[in-house]
């Protein structure tokens, strides 16, 4: 592999992981339509680690209020300090960050199991062109519905509202990503619309479930490289990768807030099916 095509797919890993058109999708196709061999799921395991890497800067503040809710429940005396004397609010910030960190471990629980027995599975067996194609147009279309529902909706959700049912429901949603095509972000969001979420809240909580969930896909796929011995591409070569995954991960998550702010998810709804389309007769 060529630094360019590092460079490109890294970007277009980056761009696609958060804007809910597929990731996994586009990395089947780019090879395809450029007459590439697959990169292979090295390759494909570095550049989510780079988007791990965005989403964790991008939410640095609220990622790092989790925590610290865990801390001072674990470490009361510790972390508490002069805070109660200052902040009348500290106990109920914590108590709803801590509930917020629980939801999102509870959402990734439905995807962690499926993908650990059947994760290789579905891997070879929806690896193709066809499928992404499929996958992009209905659950495009879905994600248009949700958009249409959750525009009528009155009384919109934030996340501080959200329950746990609410929660297990976009984790399940979740599960389908595991499909090339389906776009995990897509899916999530398309669950936190049906949910009665508003836009920003939904985004915001398929980003924040996205860093345990490929946090963890991405050590599991580590380990079995490393254990494999199946490394075939250079270190410079996976480096370049993982940066511009990182860099194009991190405008794409920005991008995406400021847009569906002003904005509905149509412009990608129409993305989804036209290329969905494009693939099913051109390739």
């Amino acid at each position: 592999m060529s630094f360019v095509q590092a460079i490109i797919l890294g970007i277009i890993q980056g761009l696609t992981e958060f804007l809910p058109v597929s990731s996994s999708g586009h990395l089947i196709l780019f090879p395809k339509l450029f007459g590439l061999l697959d990169q292979g799921m090295a390759f494909d395991v570095v550049l989510h680690l780079g988007t791990l890497v965005a989403v964790i800067v991008y939410f640095r503040s609220k990622l790092w209020s989790i925590i610290k809710s865990y801390l001072s429940f674990i470490f009361p005396a510790k972390m508490e300090d002069q805070k109660l004397l200052t902040n009348p609010h500290f106990y109920k910030n914590q108590k709803e960050n801590r509930k917020l960190g629980n939801l999102i471990l509870l959402s990734i629980i439905p995807a962690s199991i499926v993908g650990f027995f059947f994760g290789d599975w579905l891997e070879n067996s929806f690896r193709s062109v066809k499928v992404v194609a499929f996958s992009l147009i209905f659950w495009g279309i879905v994600l248009w519905i949700a958009d249409v529902y959750a525009r009528k909706e009155k009384n919109k959700k934030t996340l501080k509202q959200i329950s746990w049912k609410q929660s297990l429901f976009i984790g399940c949603a979740q599960v389908l990503a595991l499909i090339p095509g389906t776009s995990r972000s897509g899916i999530t969001m398309t669950a936190g619309l049906f949910s009665k979420f508003d836009k920003t809240s939904a985004a915001e909580f398929s980003f924040l479930m996205s860093v345990p969930i490929i946090a963890l896909a991405g050590g599991k796929g580590l380990l079995d490289l490393i254990q494999s011995g199946s490394f075939s591409e250079s270190f410079l070569i996976l480096l370049v990768g993982f940066i511009f995954s990182a860099l194009s991960g991190l405008f794409a998550v920005w991008g995406l807030i400021k847009i569906i702010k002003k904005y509905s998810f149509l412009p990608f709804v129409i993305y989804r099916i036209f290329l969905g389309f494009i693939i099913l007769f051109f390739i």
